[in-house]
């Protein structure tokens, strides 16, 4: 998946504004503008549209961990100069303080099932035997789950007419 749509999928899942949005940047310490941010949401057919770098979105990612779960003693980890859908993944894991059962029950509501051995490989290190990467479509699945678990639709106002 590519950076941006994962950036407007987490904003969209979890309903953050702006001003939430610069604040998670804010907790790995990197600091983020508005107009960075809404150039980073735009649709890539925008002329305004900008490319999130991986960097940028791993330091968005360790963002939402600190938020959801709190600064660790230390220092802050270093972000990932490269990013792929297994990190990603692994990062949404832990932001989210999931475990195995709980991304399956994610997966479930996107009707997309998936082994448990077969989830615990995309959490692997690269190169480690059982490692297996993450595609796209299991990430595309993962983040439609979180919607429909996370994301609360505003109901629409309903006109007033005058009589």
């Amino acid at each position: 998946m590519h950076n941006n749509d994962i950036f407007r999928r987490i904003r969209y899942i979890f309903d953050f504004s702006d001003t939430q949005m610069m604040e998670i940047f804010a907790h790995a310490e990197r600091p983020a503008s508005r107009a960075e941010i809404s150039d980073w949401l735009k649709r890539d057919d925008d002329p305004n549209f900008k490319q999130i770098p991986d960097r940028d979105l791993a330091q968005f990612l360790n963002g939402l961990i600190i938020k959801n779960r709190g600064k660790r003693d230390g220092a802050l980890p270093e972000p990932e100069e490269r990013l792929n859908n297994n990190i990603v993944f692994i990062k949404l894991k832990i932001a989210l303080n999931m475990k195995a059962e709980d991304i399956l029950e994610v997966l479930s509501l996107a009707n997309f099932t998936l082994g448990k051995s077969e989830l615990s490989s995309f959490f692997r290190k690269k190169g480690a035997r059982q490692y297996r990467s993450c595609q796209d479509q299991v990430l595309r699945n993962f983040f439609m789950g979180l919607q429909k678990k996370y994301h609360v639709e505003k109901p629409v106002e309903e006109e007033k007419t005058t009589t």
